[in-house]
């Protein structure tokens, strides 16, 4: 699951895929995190091509993975250096070893820890990874052509019929809508078939061992075990991203923990293989994390011209009643519900774009990927399914995605003028966002946040 990497992951409603899906490349707190869905979606996983169900997007390179650099990682950290990754893997036997007194504190036997770790050794491409900096490329409506498409919306609607017993038995149990589990499915893996083939063992050993974020993944590592040793899964079973996230719907071995449930009494809790238990976990994981059962997750709507998008701000929820006082619209034409429910604004594309009233359950979609972007395509895919249509305005197309140096360049130059305080980094969180708009009002433009060549153009004075 996407959400997983709530430690640190920001998203800012700009334009750029980077912008609303990458944050802080942190390690996801509930699922399989932007670590593994970003590696997906920018290193070719997912393609525009879209392949047919079942088949992968794109052949192994030849000659198997890729090793290790050798190189420092990007982050400049202490523990990122090459010879810092070195002598960790040097002493990476005694580093497994010493989690015994950990591992024996949550009931793992002896024989299970010697098991489950014998032959254990560290894949140190994941300090590539860990550390990557990848320059994205891909616009918001690129990113959601992707992944809400003919292809995988037919095959959504196979998995929905197929399993119709376990999602009415789902809803029961849960409310949670069945197809808001479905887009998660789809989207995560296109329906199991995107999974990941890393040995989950093996990449949170490593990165509990080596590297800048050791606390936070000895604790995935030891949760994997617990999963082993209680019997719910097989180390075969338990293979995925690099970040340690497996399943069709990409659980984190202590998201796991938290929601995962035996939904037909078998005595395992196996989210692989089992459709009934997958599905129950998923909208267990929902559910606890506030889903509000009968409510959508929010509304296309029409933003009127001249509007001020300084309220166009996930702080800032309103009434629909208030909205409509502001002359917001569905973009459908229907009426809002009759509901005192608030919603924010989110206008991805800035006054260029359709805007979204955002509710509860948006939020809760973004716990499990703290990720507008994300939360956004799943919300859409779900509709889809459902049987609405696509979007009713258009996006900016014409539009170009800034470059890394680009939007290095206006963190930069806005600096430069007093509107932004940060350290330029190429990703535009909330602090560049509401710098960008406030050099925008100076100049009398829209304050949206929307970073077009246009904008950089401006800051450079020409």
């Amino acid at each position: 699951m996407l959400a997983a990497l709530k430690a640190g992951a920001t998203a800012a409603a700009v334009v750029t895929v980077v912008t609303m899906v990458s944050g802080s490349a942190s390690a996801q707190s509930t699922g399989g995190g932007p670590l593994n869905f970003l590696d997906s979606l920018f290193t070719g996983t997912l393609t525009k091509g879209n392949p047919s169900p079942g088949q992968p997007a794109q052949a192994p390179s030849p000659g198997g993975p890729q090793p290790w650099s050798g190189e420092d990682g990007a982050s400049g950290h202490p523990l990122m250096t090459a010879a810092a990754i070195r002598e960790a893997a040097g002493n990476f036997d005694a580093c497994v070893a010493g989690m015994w007194p950990d591992a024996a504190r949550r009931n793992i036997t002896q024989d299970n820890f010697q098991r489950f770790t014998a032959g254990l050794s560290p894949d140190l491409r994941i300090m590539d990874l860990l550390d990557a900096q990848p320059e994205f490329t891909k616009s918001i409506w690129d990113y959601l052509d992707i992944l809400v498409n003919d292809n995988r919306l037919a095959k959504g609607r196979e998995v929905l019929a197929k399993y119709k017993a376990q999602f009415d038995a789902t809803e029961r149990a849960y409310g949670v809508d069945r197809y808001i589990i479905a887009a998660i499915w789809g989207i995560e893996s296109n329906y199991s078939t995107q999974i990941g083939d890393r040995s989950v063992l093996q990449s949170t050993a490593t990165l509990a061992c080596i590297g800048r974020r050791q606390a936070y993944f000895k604790d995935e590592f030891l949760s994997a075990l617990e999963i082993l040793n209680r019997g719910d899964l097989r180390p075969e079973q338990m293979r995925g991203s690099w970040a340690g996230a497996f399943g069709p719907t990409q659980f984190m071995p202590t998201a796991f923990k938290r929601f995962a449930v035996d939904a037909d009494g078998d005595g395992r809790r196996d989210v692989v293989d089992n459709p009934a238990d997958l599905i129950a976990s998923t909208a267990n994981n929902l559910k606890k994390d506030g889903w509000q059962s009968g409510q959508s997750w929010g509304y296309e709507v029409a933003v009127p011209q001249g509007f001020n998008y300084m309220l166009a701000d996930r702080a800032k929820s309103m009434s629909f009643g208030q909205w409509e006082q502001l002359g917001l619209k569905r973009a459908n034409g229907q009426p809002f519900p009759a509901t005192n429910e608030k919603a924010y604004l989110l206008a991805p594309a800035g006054a260029q774009g359709p805007g979204f009233l955002m509710l509860q359950n948006f939020r809760v979609i973004m716990k499990y990927n703290p990720a507008e972007a994300y939360a956004l395509a799943i919300g859409h895919f779900a509709d889809r399914l459902r049987g609405a249509p696509p979007f009713v305005q258009a996006w900016p197309r014409e539009e170009r995605t800034l470059s890394r140096a680009e939007r290095l360049e206006l963190q930069q130059l806005l600096a430069d003028r007093g509107f932004y305080r940060g350290t330029p980094d190429g990703q535009f969180g909330g602090q560049t966002r509401e710098a960008l708009r406030n050099f925008q009002a100076s100049i009398g433009a829209p304050a949206d946040g929307f970073a077009t060549s246009d904008v950089l153009e401006r800051l450079r004075g020409r």
